[in-house]
């Protein structure tokens, strides 16, 4: 069996889940400290490749006892009921303002089934319900300490959501982003293209609290950034500086779409075009396989800044 386990580190694992089936999608970290953390857990359908990957880095279910999901949305929260049922010694350590959709989840089933449609029992169920006594808030400034030598900082960073929060980990001086500081694109940056897009999926995208979290984490100074699609990036800098390119621009695309009456499919499409376009002028064929996770993403965008700009004008 093919592994789907790769080291990062400073004691930090990455677990392929193969989220939508595909590989380099979304991942789960492991931080293989006194305590064992995962950070991220994708849908239930990653779980099975979560387990694999424990027993090849010869964990025991039983040692797992922090459980962090960065924020609900079902490709980063989803499987942590299931991963739970597995760990039976660990807790779920989520945002305050997410905690009760992790106990009673049919809120968020139902935002999820609206975003994706009859596509949502492949992609997500199953989901359970998470017990009350094992989930824990963790707010702005708060920590946990998984080792001697290691505490682990929450900071509350809005934008891609409401209930969104990195986690820093002072060992490899490195911060788990979820998907406030966008998506990376693996297969690209193996070519010797790096590529990060802001994730601007529905309903609470506002690029304005994305663009104060992204000036948060700079003024961190970290070494490292944990992405949780896909894997992790030194070239701090260049993430940084390309989501304050791309923001701008795909809110600017959306309120041209809005003027003339055009839906999100024609809004993903003209995104789609830009991102082509500027990768085109790096030497980047347009069979790479990198697009068709572009495509996927850029519809999923659409929608959350069509959403963002027709709640702003009715305020």
């Amino acid at each position: 069996m093919k592994s789907n386990v790769t080291s990062l580190g400073n004691r930090i694992f990455i677990i392929d889940g193969y989220d939508l089936h595909m590989p380099e999608r979304t991942g789960a970290y492991v931080i293989v400290d006194d305590d064992i953390t995962i950070v991220e857990t994708g849908p239930s359908l990653s779980v099975p490749h979560i387990l694999q990957g424990l027993q090849e880095l010869q964990i025991q279910l039983e040692d797992v006892r922090n459980i962090i999901v960065t924020h609900i949305h079902l490709d980063h929260a989803g499987g942590a009921g299931l991963l739970l049922q597995h760990c039976p010694q660990a807790k779920v350590y989520v945002h305050p303002k997410g905690a009760r959709h992790l106990i009673n989840p049919s809120r968020l089933i139902a935002g999820a089934k609206a975003v994706y449609g009859d596509t949502f029992d492949t992609l997500f169920d199953p989901i359970y319900a998470i017990p009350e006594e094992n989930v824990i808030s963790k707010g702005d400034g708060d920590t946990l300490q998984i080792g001697q030598y290691c505490e682990l900082s929450f900071l509350d960073t809005p934008g891609h959501a409401n209930h969104h929060m990195s986690i820093y980990d002072p060992i490899s001086n490195g911060i788990f982003t979820g998907d406030t500081l966008g998506v990376r694109y693996q297969s690209l940056e193996e070519n010797g293209v790096p590529l990060f897009l802001p994730s601007t999926s529905p309903n609470q995208f506002n690029p304005d609290a994305m663009l104060s979290s992204i000036n948060r984490v700079k003024k961190l100074q970290v070494d490292k950034i944990y992405f949780g699609h896909y894997s992790a990036s030194t070239n701090v800098n260049e993430v940084y500086t390309q989501l304050q390119y791309w923001l701008p621009r795909f809110v600017e695309e959306g309120e041209k779409a809005m003027r003339h009456g055009k839906d999100h499919t024609s809004l993903s499409e003209s995104l789609v075009e830009q991102i082509s376009d500027h990768l085109h002028k790096k030497g980047v064929s347009p069979s790479h396989p990198a697009f068709t996770m572009i495509q996927l993403d850029m519809k999923i965008c659409a929608m959350g800044i069509l959403d963002y700009i027709a709640e702003r004008d009715e305020r």
